[in-house]
């Protein structure tokens, strides 16, 4: 379904500029009563492709969301801001965002609310003596370089996929903690995440952003690893998050409320059967990755308010934002 006009609006606030993709789109019954009368309710789910997509394909096929008396139906978006922009406008009624779009949304106005977790990082990872082992993005630096950490990064060339976004934020939190300046001390290009794992290999970036199993590539050919990033930056709890636009929340209230419930269930579970949730995630995106190679996710069933404070104050201090969002309200309680 090529994006409305409405949602172009909407995604011009968000900085997206390319059409959303959603397979297999139709009208859900509005019914602010799922399951009422024995019939289930549809109500449209966007994601972004991620083998965290495994709590809520498992929880689909394990019936949680049928005894909530919903029909989950989902499609895959282009990019989280692409999701947000179609959720706000109630193309969708819940899309999957990672914490940092969705406080870029927030800061421009766009009216959302976190109804969920997604994913996220346990606690003990900060601490662990090999954050890599929970971090699916991790920043490379060219084998040709002779680059070995952070500090030699200064003047260097590092590639990221789009620019103000999420990696570049916790790779110039990476940048700022080792003392380089992120908005002077390095030169940025963008590049697609294939474009990166070729140009570490032919030396004409100095380091890339990257996430798996781009990141496994960049790793078999010779490529080392500087950081794992997004730990540093998140710390623990729910980073990747289930979001509602207000107009949807207010108007299918008790539908939302039901996908929290049955979402919670998921987590729950796949917490406890990662490689069966693993193994739906891996089919939905169509992934070659096998499962030794994949990084459990964590399923949280909760989303803190520190999740969003956190990443928001850093996101000040780095000049990503020029204040703070104001959080009150944005997560909607069970």
């Amino acid at each position: 379904m090529a994006i409305t006009r409405t949602l172009r609006a909407v995604a011009a606030v968000l900085a997206v500029g390319a059409a959303v993709a959603l397979a297999g789109c139709s009208s859900s019954s509005g019914s602010s009563e799922p399951g009422k009368n024995g019939s289930l309710t549809t109500i449209k789910v966007a994601t972004i492709g991620l083998t965290s997509d495994g709590s809520l394909l498992t929880g689909m096929a394990k019936g949680f969301f049928a005894a909530e008396g919903l029909k989950v139906e989902t499609s895959i978006v282009a990019n989280p801001p692409a999701g947000l922009a179609a959720a706000q406008s109630g193309q969708v009624d819940v899309a999957y965002s990672p914490s940092i779009p969705l406080l870029n949304a927030l800061s421009q106005g766009v009216k959302m609310k976190v109804i969920g977790a997604a994913d996220g990082y346990p606690a003990a990872s900060v601490s662990a003596s090999d954050p890599a082992k929970y971090d699916d993005t991790g920043l490379f630096a060219s084998a040709s370089s002779g680059i070995h950490s952070i500090k030699e990064l200064a003047g260097k060339t590092i590639a990221v996929p789009a620019r103000k976004a999420q990696l570049e934020v916790v790779i110039s939190e990476a940048l700022k903690k080792d003392g380089i300046d992120p908005s002077t001390g390095v030169k940025w290009v963008v590049l697609d995440f294939t474009s990166a794992v070729a140009a570490l290999k032919s030396g004409n970036v100095d380091a890339a952003a990257l996430v798996s199993p781009f990141t496994a590539q960049a790793l078999a050919a010779g490529n080392p690893q500087l950081s794992a990033p997004s730990i540093g930056f998140f710390e623990t709890g729910a980073t990747g998050l289930w979001t509602s636009g207000d107009s949807t929340v207010q108007s299918k209230k008790d539908i939302i409320s039901a996908f929290q419930r049955a979402i919670v269930k998921s987590n729950e579970y796949a917490t406890a059967h990662p490689e069966e949730a693993i193994k739906a995630g891996l089919a939905y995106t169509k992934s070659t990755l096998t499962l030794d190679q994949v990084k459990v996710p964590v399923w949280p069933t909760t989303v803190a308010e520190e999740d969003l404070q956190r990443p928001d104050d850093k996101m000040v201090t780095l000049g990503f934002l020029t204040k703070p969002v104001d959080l009150t309200g944005v997560i909607l309680s069970k």
